[in-house]
């Protein structure tokens, strides 16, 4: 199908530590890249969310004497769960894979900078209050609708298209571009709260 101007396809968080070898590698976050690559191409606009922590940062297990990966904490905006250290700024976790072929991208947003507070989302910071700056700029691009694929379909994925139709935008995920952690019955619980919210969960042969 033609794709419309007024849509925009965001890739969440292709970057070295989520695909297999990296500090937080989701399970076969590598095999969506051609898959990505070719998405993107039926699009004109295209944007590329980077996770971009400083070191030390406060979501991550290392900061907390004591506390390991995955342990749940309580930080002054809410629980935050415990990462390995990962996507620290200029590190090579941190940059995409090398096999993402997104020439034509015009904003990469990164997240996750403040020292004190998580990003998930592409859009909105965990005190879910802080905002990207994102939603501003799809609109001021006249964008009403987003697809999204990439990494983690269960957490930066899910929360992003949470936010994004909270924005107001009509929002996809494509879940055949997307992978998942699947910790605890995360996977099940985001494809849950995507569907209450109106988020639609397609496939790329809808679009390609």
């Amino acid at each position: 199908m033609p794709i419309s101007p007024r849509t925009a396809l965001l890739v969440i968080d292709v970057q070295n530590d989520f695909t297999p070898g990296g500090q937080l590698a989701v399970p076969e976050g590598d095999l969506i890249v051609p898959l990505i690559n070719r998405l993107a191409e039926q699009f004109k606009q295209v944007v590329i969310a980077q996770d971009w922590h400083p070191a030390g940062h406060a979501s991550f297990a290392s900061s907390h004497p004591g506390r390991q990966p995955y342990e749940v904490i309580q930080l002054p905006y809410g629980e935050q769960t415990l990462w390995p250290d990962h996507c620290i700024q200029g590190s090579r976790g941190a940059d995409f894979h090398s096999g993402l072929n997104l020439p034509h991208a015009q904003l990469i947003i990164r997240k996750g900078c403040n020292p004190d507070i998580d990003s998930y989302s592409a859009f909105l910071e965990a005190d879910r209050a802080t905002t990207t700056g994102l939603a501003g700029y799809l609109k001021e691009r006249g964008i009403d609708t987003v697809y999204m694929v990439g990494l983690a379909l269960d957490f930066c994925v899910m929360f992003s298209a949470l936010d994004a139709r909270a924005a107001g935008f009509n929002t996809f995920v494509v879940l055949d571009a997307c992978r998942a952690i699947d910790m605890n019955g995360s996977l099940a619980s985001a494809m849950e709260r995507m569907q209450v919210a109106g988020v639609g969960l397609i496939q790329s042969t809808e679009l390609l």
